[in-house]
């Protein structure tokens, strides 16, 4: 096999295929080292409690693939830390525990039309399943005994052991959030549910769900999205309308420097008076989960302009850029954002993108580490932070004011 620079594995985690090979072999790697797990104890029939967790996939769209996943023999409360964003950062739940609690869902496999979710979904009660605020007792018949392996992705939570599903049975009563509940029955742009829901305090994760299984946006054009699609889609409309809402505010007075880390990733935020450019700097250690071959660090950037144009997409930006925004917006305040993200070895597993989401989002919760600092303390603190990467140069460009058109008009 040829050798593939580190820089395109960075930039496809597993997910575009940019080496050109038909699977990415780093990721083929860990599900081999992941069958390892007993098998003996599982069966063709699982009983437990949806979290809920539910994927759908993109292979072959729009024949989809869709995921039910029920950790067996854990029903109630319980089942809920398998599929829990939000309290594995406020526990700080370790790596080593999110790939061993995933890798003990089963998922069985339906196979669905992307074009008539509503045949799937809403006869069998697993649409309103997926989006419970709490675990929903179900049962699943498997066509076979589960494959021994756990399925890792750049942006999707890992993926626990699957088999064809004969038979899925949503036994408990799906609770929904008054809000999600209107929701389904709106007829109305996906974009605009996406908001309202976001607006009323649902959480990102239950909006992506939504829009995934096809229960938001016009009625007559409701699809399946692969959750791949779903998760960025969210982030981008949401950021979107945050930007829109956001182009008259004033800007903030000061200079601000914001820290956090969680999984073996820091991030580093800095926030400045700006009309609302965006540079996402991420930069890999070797050895990591997409660097096993590097000699060095590998960086990327991304930017974005205040309208939201940007050099490329990155589904890591998307996540990270939106809780800048909601920050901001709940001080009604505009500001140029520099966002880094250093990724350190012990990254040996990739878990989703929800934890950039929600390490960026605790980061701006806490009070800034600094405020105003003078371009040497900046400097010396992005370097004390993140690492001797050559930022200080970078950081020091992306600290001068902008030149405006009016500049040139004096």
């Amino acid at each position: 096999m040829p050798r593939i620079p580190p820089e395109l594995c960075t930039r496809c985690k597993g997910y575009r295929l940019l080496c050109g090979l038909p699977s990415c072999p780093i990721l083929d790697r860990l599900r081999s080292q992941a069958r390892s797990l007993e098998r003996a104890r599982w069966s063709r029939e699982v009983q437990g409690s949806t979290p809920p967790s539910i994927l759908v996939g993109e292979r072959g769209y729009p024949g989809v693939r869709l995921y039910y996943m029920v950790p067996p023999g854990v029903a109630g409360p319980e089942a809920q830390r398998y599929e829990d964003p939000l309290g594995w950062r406020s526990s700080r739940t370790p790596l080593g525990s999110i790939v061993r609690l995933r890798s003990e869902l089963v998922a069985g496999v339906l196979r669905a039309d992307a074009r008539r979710p509503h045949e799937l979904l809403y006869q069998r009660e697993i649409g309103p399943a997926a989006l419970s605020e709490r675990p929903v007792d179900s049962f699943l018949e498997l066509a076979r005994l589960p494959v021994p392996r756990v399925s890792f992705d750049g942006y999707t939570k890992p993926v626990g052991p699957t088999a064809p599903a004969r038979r899925v049975e949503v036994e408990g009563n799906p609770r929904l959030e008054k809000p999600v509940e209107r929701a389904i029955w709106e007829d109305e742009k996906a974009e605009v549910m996406a908001w309202e829901l976001f607006n009323r305090g649902v959480n990102v994760y239950t909006i992506q769900r939504a829009l995934s299984i096809g229960f938001l946006g016009r009625l007559r054009a409701r699809r399946l999205v692969p959750t791949r699609w779903a998760i960025t889609a969210v982030d981008e409309m949401l950021s979107r309308r945050l930007r829109r809402l956001l182009k008259t505010a004033p800007e903030i007075g000061g200079v601000e420097v914001y820290f956090s880390e969680y999984l073996h990733n820091r991030f580093l935020i800095i926030l400045k008076p700006g009309p609302g450019w965006m540079e996402w700097i991420e930069i890999w250690h070797p050895h990591t989960v997409w660097t096993p071959g590097a000699g060095g660090p590998v960086a990327s950037v991304v930017r974005e302009d205040p309208l939201g144009r940007k050099n490329m997409e990155d589904g890591g930006f998307s996540a990270a850029k939106l809780p800048v925004l909601e920050h901001l917006y709940s001080r009604g305040r505009r500001a140029d954002v520099i966002i880094v993200r250093e990724v350190l070895p012990q990254y040996y597993a990739p878990v989703g993108n929800w934890h950039i989401r929600e390490t960026v989002k605790h980061a701006l919760a806490q009070k800034p580490l600094a405020k105003n600092p003078q371009p040497g303390e900046l400097d010396a603190l992005a370097s004390k932070l993140i690492g001797e990467w050559g930022l200080a140069k970078r950081i020091s460009q992306l600290m001068k004011p902008r030149k405006t058109l009016e500049s040139y008009m004096d």
